[in-house]
């Protein structure tokens, strides 16, 4: 893994690629939106329509996708698909609002790239509250520490999802409740927002863009395949295993050399996904505890702090029981604050003193209160799931 400094051009960008000299958009893209809106400064060669939408559903469909079944059984087969689908189009629409908002400040700062965590702290600058403008930096630690969090447990999530699946006809649905226990809900909202928290990854391909311009549509409709294949698989899986249906439907796999080899591949490939996962905290981390060191000492220091990172997120995955919650509590704390809370926040920021109308600014806060709300009865619903013992809360990570 690379130890050079992290650039403001390419934070948490671990999904860009070089630019293919004969890529080109689909026909009718150019008329989607007005390419000058889009400009960058000192633009230069990127990533093709194709290549970007490919990195786009790389960053959203991982092992989030495969715990949907579970989180369909925690909110019912009508009230889940239903809120699943719910929850694909905020947080869609949240993604757009935050590249709105990075174009803003690329334009007003005369800069070529905003990142997250800068879009944040432009926008608190612009608030009309004088508190939030003299502590805007504040802005780019908030979020840096929720991208800390979100990634180191997506780690977590791939050490269980490892030690689970290398251990070990659709029935009659009318069995199965419409609407589950509200109890169970908040599980399944932290689980559905963490699937569809690929935020981190939306301002970097856009910025890698040859053609940024046509990034919009790129969008939508990558996030529309996401949203179906997330909907097809949590419906069908829950439908075929029922209340039986485990953290992973990998788990639910039959035992034979076919299947057996399914979870092995996939578990590769969630092996080498988490150096990737790995390399967003590190790079927050890492840059600023270097600095405080002599420079003989960097090196080691950064492959000490590199090795002491694995080695909590291996240590969570063996202390957390179920990988269910794992991915429930993740997605509640980090995920939801990322997706949902802080775009439509930093979309009233940005646009205030440029005058809103009174329903988008309500319709911001409502998106915002439904992620805190999420976020509070997710926590405490999947931290009360870890305290209270269950007998079928096997981990995997203690037998291997």
């Amino acid at each position: 893994m690379s130890t050079r400094r992290l650039r403001s051009e390419d934070y948490n960008d671990y999904s860009s690629t070089e630019a293919s000299p004969d890529g080109s958009p689909p026909e009718g893209l150019s008329n989607f939106s007005s390419p000058s809106s889009y400009q960058r400064f000192g633009e230069a060669n990127g990533t093709t329509w194709f290549q970007t939408l490919i990195h786009l559903l790389k960053g959203n469909i991982g092992t989030g996708l495969l715990g949907l079944p579970l989180a369909i059984k925690n909110a019912g087969i009508v009230m889940g698909p239903l809120s699943l689908l719910g929850i694909g189009i905020i947080a869609v629409h949240c993604m757009q609002m935050l590249v709105k908002c990075a174009h803003h400040f690329c334009n007003k700062h005369q800069k070529r790239f905003v990142d997250y965590g800068d879009a944040v702290m432009h926008g608190l600058e612009a608030s009309p509250v004088a508190w939030l403008r003299a502590h805007s930096i504040w802005g780019r630690y908030l979020i840096g520490f929720f991208l800390i969090i979100t990634q180191l447990g997506f780690c977590c999530v791939y050490f269980v999802f490892l030690a689970d699946n290398l251990r070990q006809g659709i029935p009659d649905p009318s069995h199965l409740p419409l609407v589950s226990q509200w109890k169970t809900y908040p599980l399944f909202f932290g689980t559905a927002i963490f699937a569809f928290e690929g935020i981190g990854v939306v301002l970097p391909l856009e910025n890698k863009m040859k053609t940024p311009h046509h990034f919009p549509i790129i969008l939508y409709v990558g996030m529309a395949i996401v949203s179906t294949l997330y909907l097809s698989l949590g419906t069908l899986g829950y439908l075929r295993f029922g209340e039986n249906i485990q953290a992973s439907i990998t788990l639910n796999l039959p035992n034979c050399w076919l299947y057996q080899s399914v979870k092995l591949l996939y578990s590769i490939g969630i092996f080498f996904t988490y150096a990737l996962q790995f390399y967003v905290p590190a790079e927050i981390i890492i840059p600023t505890a270097i600095a405080q060191v002599p420079e003989r000492w960097a090196l080691w220091c950064n492959l000490l702090l590199r090795a002491s990172l694995v080695c909590v997120t291996c240590l969570l995955a063996i202390l957390i029981p179920r990988l269910g919650i794992v991915i429930s509590l993740v997605g509640s704390i980090s995920s939801s604050a990322l997706a949902l809370i802080i775009p439509p926040l930093l979309h009233i920021a940005t646009y205030y003193s440029d005058g809103m109308h009174p329903l988008t600014i309500a319709k911001d806060i409502l998106i915002s209160f439904i992620g805190f709300a999420g976020f509070v009865v997710g926590t405490y619903e999947s931290l009360f799931e870890l305290i209270v013992p269950t007998p079928t809360a096997v981990n995997a990570t203690r037998a291997l």
